[in-house]
């Protein structure tokens, strides 16, 4: 796997000029979307990135180790009070999502006289994580009175930022901006990476986006400004001929309607491509497109009978009868074989391919 960290910052730069003068945030979470934390993190931060989200304490660590100076949220809450020392301990600023989690940042968000900071995070749809418009509401004017806790960030979650039509996206702005005005004069954050393309009132004081900065299409149906990141190889380990009427792979499920050149490939769901990719002529039932394909000798190949945990079956006979050999390589995702469309013949979305990349790919980091 080659980890273009130019193409990332690159990506980062079109995503200020998008969101300007918002700043824009970089989420992280995930090992930064399965490409890695450490190095993603000090690439956006060599891009003019200063504030990064992650979910899970633990990742907020780590991310502190490779950004002593970030300023860095975890967005799934504060997992209780024994979980909160960890908070100050690593200058991590918890995103603050139901009344027990204020509770508990009641007791622990002050060093002496010295508030430490939060974020409170405000549900507008999405049914999730957050405090009820109404209770967002009473918590901000109980809280203008006794100062409890120092929030610096009021955010919400798009439901339907990639569909820029529906409906949903206007009614969830219209009810931040309703609680946002309870909150004075602190930062609000809506925009993930969809909802940066959906008008300068989605993007408030800060934008979050995730997966376009990985490569992946920001809105549904439309071109893909974004620059691939991630090109994922796989070997081939065997070429061999198979006979028209054989079938190949777990279940004999497809049936050869000629005599077929089949390179096999060292890669499976163990490695993050999918199952679900599996040849069209398959029933599987998670199959919803064509089927997956490779991308070697200038030519897309496509997948061949089920994808199994190891190993993968291509059908290169269109490349001709000596054109691939045992070490030759096939793309998996790259430019040849963007990430979106890589999703799309799995039957699922750019961030699952992303975050089941397994650890058995060498990483290889360029452009920084």
């Amino acid at each position: 796997m080659t980890i273009d960290l130019g193409a990332l910052a690159d990506n980062y730069r079109l995503l200020v000029a998008k969101a300007a003068p918002a700043k824009v945030a970089g989420v992280v979470k995930a090992d930064a979307y399965g490409l890695g934390a450490a190095q993603v993190g000090k690439a956006l931060w060599g891009a003019g990135c200063r504030t990064f989200f992650v979910a899970l304490p633990d990742e907020g660590i780590a991310l502190r180790r490779a950004l002593p100076d970030a300023e860095i949220y975890v967005l799934n809450g504060l997992f209780g009070p024994e979980a909160a020392p960890a908070y100050a301990a690593h200058r991590l600023i918890p995103v603050l999502g139901s009344q027990s989690d204020i509770s508990c940042w009641e007791a622990y968000g002050w060093d002496g006289e010295t508030p430490r900071p939060c974020a409170i995070h405000v549900d507008t749809g999405m049914n999730r994580l957050g405090l009820r418009a109404e209770e967002a509401l009473a918590f901000a004017q109980e809280n203008a009175l006794t100062r409890a806790v120092t929030p610096k960030l009021l955010m919400s979650h798009l439901v339907c930022g990639d569909e820029p039509s529906h409906p949903m996206n206007q009614r969830q702005v219209e009810s931040f901006q309703a609680v946002r005005s309870a909150f004075g004069d602190i930062d609000s954050s809506l925009a993930n990476s969809a909802g940066m393309f959906l008008g300068r009132e989605f993007a408030f004081d800060l934008a979050r986006p995730g997966i376009a900065l990985y490569g992946g299409a920001p809105v549904s149906g439309m071109a893909n400004p974004m620059k691939a990141v991630v090109t994922a190889e796989a070997r081939v380990v065997q070429v061999r001929t198979a006979r028209r009427g054989e079938t190949i792979s777990y279940g004999g499920a497809q049936r050869l309607e000629r005599d077929t050149i089949v390179a096999i490939a060292s890669v499976g769901y163990a490695d993050g491509y999918l199952r679900s990719g599996s040849s069209a002529g398959v029933p599987l039932r998670s199959v919803v497109s064509p089927g997956a394909a490779g991308y070697l000798g200038g030519k897309r190949v496509p997948v061949l009978g089920r994808i199994t945990m190891d190993l993968t079956s291509f059908d290169v006979t269109d490349l001709g009868p000596h054109a691939v050999t045992a070490g030759d390589w096939i793309e998996l995702i790259g430019n040849n074989m963007p990430l979106d469309e890589v999703a799309k013949a799995a039957g699922t979305i750019s961030y699952e391919i992303l975050t089941s990349l397994g650890r058995r790919y060498h990483r290889r980091y360029i452009g920084a």
